[in-house]
C-alpha cells in the first residue's frame, strides 16, 4: 500500500477554495463594472439592479446546464417585460398584481426555478423606465455579460486543471 503524498491531500481542497475565490472574485468585478458604467453613464443606470447578485450566486452555487441557463435568462427577460409592460399601461396595485400572477404562473408552467426571475418582473416598479424595452433589454445585457464572466472564470479553472462548475456538460448530466 502506498502512502498518500501529503501536497495531494493538501491541493485538492485548496483548488477548491482558490476555484470558489475565483468565480467570486469574477463575479464582484463584474458588478463592480456594471456599478461603474451605470453611474457614470446616465442613459446606462438600469443596468445595475440588485437581482444581478441574486443570479451571480445562483449560476455559481448550482451546477446548471446550458438550457436551464438559458431557461433561466429567457424567464428573467421574460418577467422584466411583463413588469415593464405593466407599468407603462398603469403604476397602480392591480398592475402589480397581474405583474405577479402572469410570471408565478409562467415560472410554474415553465419550470422557472429560480426565485430572482419573479424579482426582476418587480424592477420596473420602482424604476419608471422610460420605455418599455429599456428594462428587459438591460437584463438580457447583464445577464449576458454575467454568463461570459463566469465562462471566463471556468475556463480559468480548466486551465489550472479544476473542473468547471459553473456550466455542466452532457456527460455530466448522463448517469
Amino acid at each position: 500500500m502506498q502512502a498518500e503524498n501529503p501536497a495531494q491531500i493538501i491541493s485538492s481542497p485548496l483548488k477548491a477554495v482558490l476555484f470558489m475565490r475565483l468565480k467570486t472574485y469574477a463575479i464582484c468585478l463584474y458588478i463592480l463594472l456594471i456599478y461603474w458604467i451605470s453611474s457614470h453613464i446616465p442613459q446606462m443606470h438600469s443596468l445595475f439592479f440588485p437581482t444581478l447578485g441574486a443570479f451571480s450566486l445562483l449560476f455559481i452555487s448550482r451546477p446548471l446546464n446550458r438550457a436551464e441557463i438559458r431557461n433561466i435568462a429567457v424567464g428573467a427577460i421574460s418577467a422584466s417585460a411583463v413588469g415593464s409592460l405593466f407599468v407603462h399601461l398603469s403604476t397602480g396595485i392591480l398592475s402589480l398584481l397581474a405583474t405577479l400572477l402572469i410570471v408565478l404562473g409562467l415560472m410554474k408552467k415553465m419550470n422557472w426555478s429560480a426565485p430572482p426571475i419573479l424579482a426582476v418582473a418587480l424592477i420596473p416598479f420602482f424604476t419608471q423606465p422610460p420605455t418599455v424595452w429599456v428594462i428587459p433589454v438591460s437584463v438580457a445585457c447583464t445577464l449576458a455579460g454575467l454568463l461570459v464572466t463566469l465562462s471566463a472564470a471556468a475556463y480559468a479553472e480548466k486551465l489550472m486543471g479544476g473542473k468547471p462548475a459553473v456550466i455542466k456538460t452532457d456527460s455530466d448530466t448522463a448517469a
